[in-house]
């Protein structure tokens, strides 16, 4: 699947301003990454598994 088709999204959490921040796009064997601010480099994918325990280790869980 090529970047352009797939739906990006940012944290709700977020700033206005650009800074720092991520954004993902799910399919339906992988959560997929790519930076915010540069989105014609490219993006990385982690299965659904693996970004789910990264998820629950980030939120302290």
């Amino acid at each position: 699947m090529s970047t352009s088709e797939l739906a990006w999204f940012k944290s709700s959490y977020s700033g206005t301003q650009g800074d720092s921040c991520v954004e993902v796009a799910t399919t339906e064997r992988a959560v997929c990454v790519r930076d915010s601010k540069d989105v014609t480099r490219p993006h990385f994918a982690v299965g659904r598994d693996g970004w789910s325990r990264f998820v629950a280790f980030a939120a302290g869980a």
